[in-house]
């Protein structure tokens, strides 16, 4: 294993519950290639321009596309934040304004020791 993948609260939780079988299937492959593989392809894992560190995993099903927000922390290991079904071809701003909001979160903790 090249990474580690933790899940921030519930966020990502929920969401994959929340999605059919082969959705599901569909995000655990692409959970498994970032966990596996040296050099993710883009269509995969994607950085966020202008977003200091957060990353989109990129999961695509037919015509349904996927996005779950995440960043690196400590080199290896990606923390998962939220995840959404994409309608358009710009990323919500809810959806990343959330995303930032939790990866800030997250470091905030970290360094407070509540990870």
């Amino acid at each position: 294993m090249i990474r580690e993948i933790i899940f921030y609260k519930n966020y990502f939780i929920n969401f994959y519950s929340s999605q059919n079988e082969i959705v599901q299937e569909k995000i655990e492959y692409t959970l498994k290639l970032i966990r596996t593989v040296e050099r993710v392809p883009k269509k995969f894992l994607k950085h966020i321009e202008n977003t200091d560190g957060l990353y989109e995993i990129r999961i695509k099903y037919g015509r349904d596309i996927f996005r779950i927000f995440c960043c690196f922390d400590e080199g290896r290991i990606i923390i998962l934040f939220n995840a959404f079904q994409k309608k358009t071809q710009k990323i919500p701003k809810k959806e990343l304004e959330k995303g930032l909001k939790l990866k800030q979160e997250y470091f905030q903790n970290k360094k407070g020791g509540k990870s």
